[in-house]
Protein backbone atom coordinates (compact mmCIF):
# COMPACT_ATOMS: atom_id res chain seq x y z
CA UNK A 1 0.00 0.00 0.00
CA UNK A 2 1.44 3.32 -0.77
CA UNK A 3 2.31 5.89 1.84
CA UNK A 4 2.73 8.57 -0.33
CA UNK A 5 -0.15 11.20 -1.81
CA UNK A 6 -1.33 10.03 -5.27
CA UNK A 7 -0.01 13.38 -6.30
CA UNK A 8 3.78 11.86 -5.18
CA UNK A 9 3.54 8.57 -6.39
CA UNK A 10 5.75 7.12 -9.20
CA UNK A 11 4.45 6.45 -12.74
CA UNK A 12 5.11 5.18 -16.44
CA UNK A 13 3.65 6.88 -19.57
CA UNK A 14 2.71 4.28 -22.52
CA UNK A 15 6.23 4.11 -23.07
CA UNK A 16 7.49 2.93 -19.87
CA UNK A 17 9.30 5.93 -19.19
CA UNK A 18 9.27 7.18 -15.82
CA UNK A 19 7.00 10.15 -15.07
CA UNK A 20 7.61 12.75 -12.31
CA UNK A 21 7.15 11.04 -9.18
CA UNK A 22 7.39 14.18 -7.25
CA UNK A 23 5.45 17.59 -8.25
CA UNK A 24 6.50 20.57 -6.28
CA UNK A 25 3.98 23.47 -6.41
CA UNK A 26 5.71 26.83 -5.77
CA UNK A 27 3.76 30.33 -5.65
CA UNK A 28 3.77 33.23 -7.65
CA UNK A 29 6.69 34.78 -5.36
CA UNK A 30 9.05 32.11 -5.26
CA UNK A 31 8.94 32.15 -9.22
CA UNK A 32 9.31 35.77 -9.10
CA UNK A 33 12.54 35.57 -7.16
CA UNK A 34 13.90 32.23 -9.36
CA UNK A 35 13.46 34.74 -12.75
CA UNK A 36 15.24 36.94 -10.94
CA UNK A 37 17.82 34.96 -10.28
CA UNK A 38 17.92 33.02 -13.31
CA UNK A 39 17.79 36.33 -15.90
CA UNK A 40 20.99 38.06 -13.83
CA UNK A 41 22.86 35.03 -13.42
CA UNK A 42 25.02 36.97 -10.98
CA UNK A 43 24.43 34.28 -8.35
CA UNK A 44 26.27 31.25 -8.09
CA UNK A 45 26.27 29.01 -10.36
CA UNK A 46 24.12 25.67 -8.63
CA UNK A 47 21.69 28.51 -7.22
CA UNK A 48 20.91 29.32 -10.68
CA UNK A 49 20.37 25.88 -12.05
CA UNK A 50 18.20 25.43 -9.34
CA UNK A 51 16.52 28.97 -10.37
CA UNK A 52 16.34 28.01 -13.73
CA UNK A 53 15.00 24.43 -12.57
CA UNK A 54 11.65 25.52 -10.90
CA UNK A 55 10.85 27.69 -13.79
CA UNK A 56 10.82 24.73 -15.95
CA UNK A 57 8.81 23.19 -13.30
CA UNK A 58 5.88 25.32 -13.32
CA UNK A 59 5.84 25.82 -17.00
CA UNK A 60 6.07 22.27 -17.82
CA UNK A 61 5.05 20.22 -14.40
CA UNK A 62 4.42 17.13 -16.77
CA UNK A 63 8.20 17.22 -17.85
CA UNK A 64 10.27 13.93 -16.72
CA UNK A 65 13.29 14.28 -14.87
CA UNK A 66 15.98 12.95 -17.57
CA UNK A 67 14.09 15.28 -20.01
CA UNK A 68 14.85 18.28 -17.13
CA UNK A 69 17.85 16.44 -16.71
CA UNK A 70 19.19 17.08 -20.22
CA UNK A 71 17.62 20.45 -21.07
CA UNK A 72 19.98 22.13 -18.27
CA UNK A 73 22.89 19.58 -18.55
CA UNK A 74 22.72 18.33 -14.99
CA UNK A 75 23.04 14.89 -14.40
CA UNK A 76 19.48 12.75 -13.00
CA UNK A 77 20.00 12.15 -9.17
CA UNK A 78 20.41 15.78 -9.36
CA UNK A 79 17.15 16.74 -10.78
CA UNK A 80 15.17 13.85 -8.38
CA UNK A 81 17.47 14.98 -5.63
CA UNK A 82 15.60 18.88 -5.72
CA UNK A 83 12.15 17.58 -6.96
CA UNK A 84 11.92 15.29 -3.76
CA UNK A 85 13.24 17.93 -1.97
CA UNK A 86 10.86 20.72 -3.01
CA UNK A 87 7.68 18.66 -2.94
CA UNK A 88 8.54 16.95 0.77
CA UNK A 89 10.23 20.19 2.20
CA UNK A 90 9.37 23.25 0.48
CA UNK A 91 11.15 25.97 -2.11
CA UNK A 92 14.46 26.54 -1.07
CA UNK A 93 17.28 27.91 -3.60
CA UNK A 94 19.74 27.81 -0.72
CA UNK A 95 21.65 24.15 -0.23
CA UNK A 96 21.58 22.17 3.16
CA UNK A 97 24.62 23.39 5.21
CA UNK A 98 27.40 21.01 5.16
CA UNK A 99 29.78 19.86 7.92
CA UNK A 100 32.34 18.87 5.46
CA UNK A 101 34.87 16.71 6.60
CA UNK A 102 36.57 17.11 9.46
CA UNK A 103 39.71 19.07 10.12
CA UNK A 104 42.31 16.65 10.65
CA UNK A 105 44.37 19.03 12.91
CA UNK A 106 43.01 19.46 16.80
CA UNK A 107 41.68 22.60 17.95
CA UNK A 108 44.92 23.16 19.72
CA UNK A 109 47.02 22.94 16.46
CA UNK A 110 44.60 26.19 15.12
CA UNK A 111 44.59 27.90 18.49
CA UNK A 112 48.48 27.79 18.60
CA UNK A 113 49.44 29.27 14.84
CA UNK A 114 46.71 32.04 16.22
CA UNK A 115 48.96 32.34 18.99
CA UNK A 116 52.29 32.60 17.34
CA UNK A 117 50.74 35.24 14.28
CA UNK A 118 49.60 36.96 17.29
CA UNK A 119 53.31 37.71 18.58
CA UNK A 120 56.33 39.47 17.66
CA UNK A 121 58.94 37.37 15.66
CA UNK A 122 61.59 38.77 18.38
CA UNK A 123 59.51 36.72 20.80
CA UNK A 124 60.53 33.72 19.11
CA UNK A 125 64.29 34.74 18.14
CA UNK A 126 63.50 35.36 14.83
CA UNK A 127 65.38 38.17 12.74
CA UNK A 128 62.35 39.44 11.62
CA UNK A 129 60.44 42.32 11.72
CA UNK A 130 56.74 40.88 11.17
CA UNK A 131 55.54 37.29 11.11
CA UNK A 132 54.50 35.49 7.46
CA UNK A 133 52.99 32.39 6.60
CA UNK A 134 55.60 30.93 6.23
CA UNK A 135 57.48 31.69 9.59
CA UNK A 136 54.66 30.77 11.03
CA UNK A 137 55.31 26.87 9.48
CA UNK A 138 58.85 27.43 10.51
CA UNK A 139 57.98 27.89 14.59
CA UNK A 140 55.31 25.33 14.32
CA UNK A 141 57.81 22.95 13.20
CA UNK A 142 60.48 23.79 15.49
CA UNK A 143 57.96 22.79 18.15
CA UNK A 144 57.04 19.00 16.49
CA UNK A 145 53.90 20.30 14.53
CA UNK A 146 53.82 19.05 11.10
CA UNK A 147 51.73 21.80 8.95
CA UNK A 148 51.59 22.38 5.44
CA UNK A 149 51.90 26.12 4.34
CA UNK A 150 48.40 26.33 2.81
CA UNK A 151 46.64 24.84 6.19
CA UNK A 152 48.65 27.80 7.99
CA UNK A 153 47.16 30.10 5.53
CA UNK A 154 43.78 28.82 5.66
CA UNK A 155 43.53 29.31 9.37
CA UNK A 156 45.16 32.45 9.51
CA UNK A 157 42.30 33.54 6.41
CA UNK A 158 39.30 32.17 8.77
CA UNK A 159 40.29 34.27 11.35
CA UNK A 160 41.19 37.29 9.58
CA UNK A 161 44.64 37.52 10.76
CA UNK A 162 47.59 39.61 8.59
CA UNK A 163 50.09 39.19 10.78
CA UNK A 164 52.56 40.91 8.02
CA UNK A 165 50.45 43.80 7.79
CA UNK A 166 50.86 47.23 9.87
CA UNK A 167 49.78 50.68 9.84
CA UNK A 168 51.03 53.25 11.78
CA UNK A 169 49.39 54.47 15.18
CA UNK A 170 50.43 56.99 17.24
CA UNK A 171 48.79 57.66 21.16
CA UNK A 172 47.63 61.34 22.01
CA UNK A 173 49.98 62.67 24.41
CA UNK A 174 48.50 65.70 25.11
CA UNK A 175 46.73 65.75 28.74
CA UNK A 176 44.11 68.59 27.18
CA UNK A 177 43.88 66.78 23.53
CA UNK A 178 40.04 66.07 23.83
CA UNK A 179 39.54 69.93 25.25
CA UNK A 180 41.55 71.73 22.87
CA UNK A 181 40.48 69.07 19.61
CA UNK A 182 36.95 70.20 20.74
CA UNK A 183 37.27 73.85 20.78
CA UNK A 184 39.01 73.18 16.83
CA UNK A 185 35.99 71.28 15.53
CA UNK A 186 33.53 73.65 16.87
CA UNK A 187 35.40 76.84 14.86
CA UNK A 188 35.07 74.58 12.17
CA UNK A 189 31.34 74.88 12.96
CA UNK A 190 31.86 78.39 13.55
CA UNK A 191 31.27 78.38 17.33
CA UNK A 192 33.40 79.35 20.38
CA UNK A 193 33.46 79.30 23.66
CA UNK A 194 29.86 77.94 23.36
CA UNK A 195 28.61 80.99 21.16
CA UNK A 196 28.10 81.07 17.45
CA UNK A 197 30.93 83.66 15.40
CA UNK A 198 29.77 87.21 14.08
CA UNK A 199 30.18 87.22 10.09
CA UNK A 200 32.90 89.65 10.85
CA UNK A 201 34.91 86.72 12.37
CA UNK A 202 37.27 84.91 10.07
CA UNK A 203 39.21 81.18 11.03
CA UNK A 204 42.93 81.21 9.41
CA UNK A 205 44.86 77.34 9.47
CA UNK A 206 48.24 77.94 8.85
CA UNK A 207 51.89 75.74 9.30
CA UNK A 208 54.62 75.39 7.19
CA UNK A 209 55.40 72.79 5.02
CA UNK A 210 59.18 72.12 5.12
CA UNK A 211 62.12 70.53 2.64
CA UNK A 212 59.72 71.73 -0.48
CA UNK A 213 62.94 70.74 -3.14
CA UNK A 214 63.84 71.92 -6.61
CA UNK A 215 64.65 68.79 -8.42
CA UNK A 216 65.84 69.01 -12.31
CA UNK A 217 64.89 66.18 -14.02
CA UNK A 218 63.26 64.88 -17.08
CA UNK A 219 60.09 64.64 -17.43
CA UNK A 220 57.89 63.30 -20.68
CA UNK A 221 54.18 63.75 -21.06
CA UNK A 222 51.83 60.87 -21.84
CA UNK A 223 50.95 59.13 -24.91
CA UNK A 224 48.16 57.56 -25.93
CA UNK A 225 48.39 54.41 -24.00
CA UNK A 226 51.17 54.90 -22.06
CA UNK A 227 51.59 56.85 -19.02
CA UNK A 228 54.19 59.68 -18.37
CA UNK A 229 57.65 59.41 -17.45
CA UNK A 230 59.75 60.87 -14.64
CA UNK A 231 63.14 60.29 -14.68
CA UNK A 232 64.61 58.53 -11.45
CA UNK A 233 67.75 60.07 -11.37
CA UNK A 234 67.86 64.20 -10.62
CA UNK A 235 70.09 66.98 -9.76
CA UNK A 236 68.68 68.87 -6.47
CA UNK A 237 68.88 72.70 -6.85
CA UNK A 238 67.93 73.49 -3.28
CA UNK A 239 64.94 73.68 -0.86
CA UNK A 240 62.03 76.30 0.10
CA UNK A 241 60.46 76.21 3.42
CA UNK A 242 56.78 76.58 2.26
CA UNK A 243 54.61 78.81 4.33
CA UNK A 244 51.10 78.79 4.07
CA UNK A 245 47.68 80.05 5.84
CA UNK A 246 44.34 78.98 4.41
CA UNK A 247 41.03 80.96 5.25
CA UNK A 248 38.76 77.82 6.42
CA UNK A 249 35.51 80.05 5.72
CA UNK A 250 36.79 81.27 2.02
CA UNK A 251 38.65 78.71 0.60
CA UNK A 252 41.60 80.76 -0.27
CA UNK A 253 45.69 80.39 0.70
CA UNK A 254 47.87 82.74 1.21
CA UNK A 255 51.72 81.43 1.41
CA UNK A 256 55.12 82.64 0.81
CA UNK A 257 58.60 80.89 0.13
CA UNK A 258 61.07 80.71 2.58
CA UNK A 259 64.97 79.48 2.40
CA UNK A 260 64.03 78.43 6.20
CA UNK A 261 61.66 78.64 9.09
CA UNK A 262 61.21 80.18 12.47
CA UNK A 263 59.43 82.78 14.21
CA UNK A 264 60.62 85.14 11.85
CA UNK A 265 59.80 83.22 8.87
CA UNK A 266 55.94 82.45 10.30
CA UNK A 267 55.84 86.69 11.19
CA UNK A 268 56.02 87.33 8.07
CA UNK A 269 53.65 84.76 7.20
CA UNK A 270 51.44 86.82 9.73
CA UNK A 271 52.21 90.10 8.33
CA UNK A 272 51.51 89.34 5.17
CA UNK A 273 47.59 88.13 5.96
CA UNK A 274 46.76 90.73 8.73
CA UNK A 275 47.92 93.83 6.86
CA UNK A 276 45.02 93.23 4.09
CA UNK A 277 41.38 93.17 4.64
CA UNK A 278 39.29 91.50 5.82
CA UNK A 279 41.86 90.64 8.13
CA UNK A 280 42.93 93.68 9.30
CA UNK A 281 39.28 94.94 9.81
CA UNK A 282 37.52 92.06 10.85
CA UNK A 283 36.24 91.75 14.35
CA UNK A 284 38.40 88.29 15.24
CA UNK A 285 40.80 85.98 13.43
CA UNK A 286 41.51 82.69 14.89
CA UNK A 287 44.88 81.45 13.69
CA UNK A 288 44.42 77.12 14.11
CA UNK A 289 48.59 76.16 14.43
CA UNK A 290 50.21 73.02 15.49
CA UNK A 291 52.91 73.03 18.15
CA UNK A 292 55.77 74.08 15.93
CA UNK A 293 58.96 75.90 17.47
CA UNK A 294 57.79 78.93 15.55
CA UNK A 295 54.28 79.72 17.02
CA UNK A 296 54.32 77.47 20.41
CA UNK A 297 53.01 78.16 23.51
CA UNK A 298 51.83 81.02 24.85
CA UNK A 299 54.66 83.43 24.29
CA UNK A 300 53.65 83.14 20.43
CA UNK A 301 50.18 84.00 21.61
CA UNK A 302 51.31 86.84 23.43
CA UNK A 303 53.41 88.05 20.79
CA UNK A 304 51.40 87.72 17.97
CA UNK A 305 48.18 89.00 19.78
CA UNK A 306 50.47 92.10 20.82
CA UNK A 307 51.05 92.77 16.99
CA UNK A 308 47.43 92.27 15.90
CA UNK A 309 45.15 93.03 18.85
CA UNK A 310 42.05 91.41 16.70
CA UNK A 311 44.25 87.66 16.41
CA UNK A 312 43.83 84.91 18.25
CA UNK A 313 46.05 82.09 18.67
CA UNK A 314 44.75 78.81 19.06
CA UNK A 315 46.79 75.31 19.16
CA UNK A 316 46.26 71.88 17.98
CA UNK A 317 46.78 68.89 20.74
CA UNK A 318 50.23 67.73 20.46
CA UNK A 319 50.43 65.13 17.34
CA UNK A 320 46.99 66.37 15.87
CA UNK A 321 47.75 68.21 12.89
CA UNK A 322 45.32 66.01 11.26
CA UNK A 323 42.91 69.00 12.62
CA UNK A 324 44.96 71.35 10.66
CA UNK A 325 43.20 72.15 7.63
CA UNK A 326 46.04 73.73 5.52
CA UNK A 327 47.14 70.12 5.36
CA UNK A 328 44.68 68.95 3.15
CA UNK A 329 45.61 72.00 1.00
CA UNK A 330 49.57 70.84 1.38
CA UNK A 331 48.79 67.44 0.35
CA UNK A 332 46.51 68.94 -2.57
CA UNK A 333 49.42 71.05 -3.82
CA UNK A 334 52.27 67.89 -3.13
CA UNK A 335 49.52 66.27 -6.33
CA UNK A 336 48.82 69.33 -8.54
CA UNK A 337 52.32 71.38 -8.50
CA UNK A 338 54.89 69.06 -7.18
CA UNK A 339 54.15 65.27 -8.02
CA UNK A 340 55.94 65.41 -10.53
CA UNK A 341 57.72 68.76 -11.56
CA UNK A 342 60.93 69.77 -12.24
CA UNK A 343 62.68 72.75 -11.65
CA UNK A 344 65.77 74.10 -12.60
CA UNK A 345 66.17 76.37 -9.61
CA UNK A 346 64.17 77.82 -6.57
CA UNK A 347 63.02 80.78 -8.69
CA UNK A 348 60.76 78.80 -11.12
CA UNK A 349 59.56 76.58 -8.13
CA UNK A 350 58.66 79.39 -6.08
CA UNK A 351 56.83 80.72 -9.03
CA UNK A 352 54.70 77.96 -9.98
CA UNK A 353 53.43 77.17 -5.94
CA UNK A 354 52.42 80.93 -5.90
CA UNK A 355 50.71 80.86 -9.60
CA UNK A 356 49.08 77.67 -8.33
CA UNK A 357 48.05 79.75 -5.15
CA UNK A 358 46.96 82.56 -7.22
CA UNK A 359 44.89 80.06 -9.15
CA UNK A 360 42.81 78.96 -6.17
CA UNK A 361 42.56 82.04 -5.26
CA UNK A 362 40.42 83.27 -8.17
CA UNK A 363 38.32 80.04 -7.78
CA UNK A 364 37.81 80.06 -3.78
CA UNK A 365 35.85 77.11 -2.48
CA UNK A 366 36.23 75.54 1.18
CA UNK A 367 36.60 72.44 2.59
CA UNK A 368 33.76 70.29 3.02
CA UNK A 369 34.91 69.31 6.50
CA UNK A 370 32.55 66.73 7.96
CA UNK A 371 33.92 65.31 11.14
CA UNK A 372 32.04 67.20 13.79
CA UNK A 373 32.06 67.49 17.41
CA UNK A 374 29.59 64.66 18.00
CA UNK A 375 31.46 62.38 15.75
CA UNK A 376 34.42 62.87 17.54
CA UNK A 377 32.30 62.44 20.86
CA UNK A 378 31.02 58.96 19.29
CA UNK A 379 34.39 57.89 18.76
CA UNK A 380 35.85 58.66 22.32
CA UNK A 381 32.96 56.41 23.23
CA UNK A 382 34.15 53.62 21.05
CA UNK A 383 37.49 53.87 22.11
CA UNK A 384 36.65 53.76 25.90
CA UNK A 385 34.32 50.45 24.86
Amino acid sequence: MHTLPHALRARRDWHGGPLPGYRPSFTEAEIAQARVLAKQGRGRHAEVQRARLAILLQEQPELSSPAAARRLGQSLSWVRKWRRRWAISGFSIKDAPRSGRPSPFPAWMRALVIAIACELPSQRGLPLSRHFASSIRQVLRSEGVAMSLRTVQRILARDCLKPWRYRSWIHPRDPQFVAKAKVILGLYERVWQGQPLDESDLIVSADEEPGTQARQHQVKPPRPGLPGLVESDYRRCGAWQYLSAWDVLKGIPWGRCELKTGIAAFQRLVDQVMTQEPYCSARRVFWIVDNGSSHRGHRAAERLEKAYPNLILVHTPIHASWLNQVWVFFGLTQRKVLTPASSRNLAELAERILAFEADCRSHPKPLRWRFTRADFEHRLQELAA
